[in-house]
Formats: C-alpha cells, structure tokens, sequence
C-alpha cells in the first residue's frame, strides 16, 4: 500500500506538464498553418537559362586615345543564344520572412578571322587577322525577404548584397604603324553591390503556382560599378508533394564600367529568354 501512495503523487504533475506542453504544441501547429500556400518553408531550383545574348565589351586608356568596342555576336561570330547554368534557393524563417538566394555564370569564348577591321584596347585588329574574344561573368546574391500576405497572394521585398566578377579580353594578331605582331588586352575585375529583391507568387492550387521576381544592383563608386537589373515571370507546377518543374521568361540587363588608373573598360550584356527548373520544397 505504501508503494502506491509513493507513485500517485507524480500523477498531476504529470497532467500538470501535458497542460502546459498542449498550447505550445498548438501555438507551432498554427505558425506553420500560417504559411500562405503560395510559398514553401525550403524551396531549391536547380535549372538553366537558354538566354539570347547582346555582347558588347570595350576598353581604351584614360586619356581617350585609345578605344575600342567589339560586340561579341557581330564582330567574332560568339551565338546569340547561350545556355546559362542558373540555381535558386529560398527558405523562411518563421512565416513572413526568409533568405533568398541566387547564382549563374557565363563562360563564352570564341577564335574568328575577321572579316572587318576591329579596334580594342589600343590594338587594330585587321580583316582576315585571326583573334579570339573571352567574357566569363559570374553573379551570385543574397538577400533577406519579407513576405506580406497570408492567402494565396503575397508580395515580398528583399534588401541584401551582390557579388560579380567580370573577365574579358581580345588576342590576336594586331597592326601598329604598319607592323604584325601578337597583342592581347584583357581585364578581370570583381565587386560587391547593394542588392533590392522585389516579388509576388500566387497560388491557382497546391500544385500550380505564378510568380514575379525583380531586382537591381547598382553601384557608383568604386573600381568596377554600374548597375544589373533582372525580371522574370514564371510558373511552378508540382506532380508530386516534393519534386516539380518550373519555367520563366527573363530578361536580364548588365552594364558596368572598370575603371582603373591606366585604362577605362566597359561590359554591356543583355540576356532575355527561357528558363528550365528542377524544383526541390519541403
């Protein structure tokens, strides 16, 4: 009999405990009802950008003298279509804020004979001479986002930062004062930059979703500034709880200058056109 009198008195602090647990378990269950059904608690892509490409790289001295621009499709034969490896990760913290982050790369490099006279870096290049053009561009983002709503439209802003890295160059064999010789002229510059993220998903069902995504860099000062805008719109579709597909339209504009004390050299890119995903939420 003493043995039980001894174990009863744990009871109520037992139920006393399962008192307390019960509303913490049922204040987690709403926070993670909360989630609008337009986003998802993770959310990986993993896809490429069939973009149509408008390449034009420049470079001269301070003084003016020397410059040139080469435009990549028209004067050394690169395609202006290009398929860019792009990955795209978000998550939430919570329900209404998360971290956004974005990553591609362009690697393009071409040999032509020429067949009209080009000028870059202080070089002549003359028609027939043999040259190579090289651009390798890499951007990658991250940002914090707040989502506003909590039905099946929400609309996100997103503040954070940037980093690019630009390398481009001309070789080939150039003309001066009347002389051939092998010349080359080439830069590789990186920066960090102020990034704004703007978005809004809309979700048809579980299964079906759209979205808008928009963002800008830009920069004044420093060795290599100007600015990178991008806009997509896209859809998300999910046979499965998990695993689905999504395809957007983008268009992508970049423009920056390096400036140096020796030389002044610029990159205008424009991407528009498809993109392809694997898409990976939890």
């Amino acid at each position: 009999m003493s043995s039980l009198f001894k174990f009863n008195p744990s009871r109520p602090r037992l139920r006393r405990h399962h008192l307390l647990m019960a509303p913490l378990l049922l204040a987690s269950s709403a926070s993670f009802a909360d989630v609008s059904p337009a986003l998802d608690r993770f959310d990986l892509s993993l896809g490429g950008y069939y973009a149509n490409t408008d390449t034009t790289i420049g470079a001269g001295d301070k003084s003016g003298q020397f410059k040139g621009n080469v435009n990549l499709e028209h004067d050394l034969g690169f395609e202006d279509h290009k398929t860019v490896p792009r990955v795209k990760l978000d998550f939430l913290i919570g329900d209404h804020q998360g971290f956004s982050f974005d990553y591609f790369s362009i690697n393009r490099s071409r040999t032509k004979t020429l067949s009209d006279d080009i000028s870059y870096g202080g070089n002549d290049y003359d028609a027939s001479a043999s040259v190579r053009g090289k651009l390798d561009f890499d951007f990658g983002s991250a940002a914090y986002r707040w989502w506003f709503g909590s039905g099946n439209d929400v609309f996100g802003l997103g503040i954070g930062a940037a980093y690019y890295r630009v390398r481009a160059g001309i070789s080939g064999i150039a003309t001066l004062d009347g002389e051939s010789a092998q010349a080359s002229t080439s830069y590789s510059e990186t920066a960090g930059a102020p990034l704004l993220q703007l978005g809004w998903r809309h979700a048809f069902n579980d299964s079906l979703r759209m979205y808008f995504d928009a963002s800008g860099v830009k920069k004044n000062g420093g060795d290599l500034n100007g600015h990178i805008y991008n806009a997509a719109l896209g859809l998300e579709w999910y046979p499965w709880k998990n695993l689905g597909f999504g395809a957007e339209y983008a268009y992508t504009r970049i423009k920056l200058n390096d400036e140096q004390d020796s030389y002044n050299a610029n990159l205008d890119l424009k991407l528009h056109g498809p993109s392809a995903f694997v898409k990976f939420r939890f």
